[in-house]
């Protein structure tokens, strides 16, 4: 029988590896995150697949970024299909359709989401919006990407302007640790690295007397009051909010 300890304490490694793994890069993050907030710009969120999961954790959620755009198309999340979930994120050229929709700008900022980090669609998605000048943050796994097939002319990593390595391993099981075949843990890696984010830009703005536009739970007396404001900001610039 798998203990709770077993499994809890490759969670825990595995956090606590990826958090001194990145803390450079975590203060890069934030600094973008920052910027956008300071200019009353957008952070843009996207991933494909099971990496959907973190875009969803970015957006509208209790404590998150009010300021986050999610960049999505239906064909991309496995409910909706898995085999053609696969397909799509393999297809050249999708991520140019939703970037037509709203790209993002200078001031703005995009955050992809990918562990393999190989397929055309979130690699064509950093390479767009660098092209209109914004920096990509990009969410991914060296170790899987350097195992992975290419698809497409680079790589996640290669276009991205900072880089937060979960350290998944190729395949992103993680148990049994001598031969894992199950166990994924990119989906809880993704969203501690994308807290460690929130938090240092929570406390970095503190310090400067910056006030930081985050979500009130709306099951809590006086978050929808609080969240009103937010709305009328940002519904405008941020269909999905409607």
């Amino acid at each position: 029988m798998v203990s709770t300890t077993e499994i809890g304490g490759l969670v825990s490694d595995a956090l606590a590896q990826a958090e001194a793994r990145n803390a450079k890069e975590v203060d890069e993050a934030a600094s973008l995150v920052l910027n956008c907030i300071r200019k009353d710009a957008l952070v843009f969120t996207a991933g494909a697949g099971h990496s959907l999961a973190a875009v969803a954790e970015t957006f509208y959620r209790a404590g998150g970024l009010a300021c986050v755009y999610p960049v999505y198309h239906p064909e991309l999340l496995p409910l909706h299909g898995a085999r053609a979930s696969t397909a799509t994120e393999r297809r050249t050229g999708l991520a140019a359709e939703v970037l037509a929709e709203r790209s993002p700008g200078p001031d703005d900022v995009l955050v992809v989401f990918s562990t393999s980090g190989v397929n055309p669609y979130p690699v064509e998605l950093a390479a767009g919006a660098r092209a209109a000048g914004a920096p990509v943050v990009a969410v991914s796994s060296r170790a899987s990407v350097a195992a992975a097939p290419r698809r497409a002319g680079s790589t996640l990593i290669e276009e991205a302007s900072v880089v937060l390595d979960t350290g998944v391993r190729p395949g992103d099981s993680s148990f049994p640790p001598e031969n894992p075949r199950t166990a994924a843990l990119s989906t809880v890696l993704n969203a501690f690295l994308w807290n460690l984010v929130l938090a240092t830009v929570v406390r970095r703005a503190d310090s400067e007397g910056l006030a930081v536009p985050l979500w009130r739970s709306s099951n809590v007396d006086g978050g929808d009051e609080a969240n009103a404001a937010l709305f009328t900001h940002y519904e405008p610039r941020v269909p999905a909010l409607r």
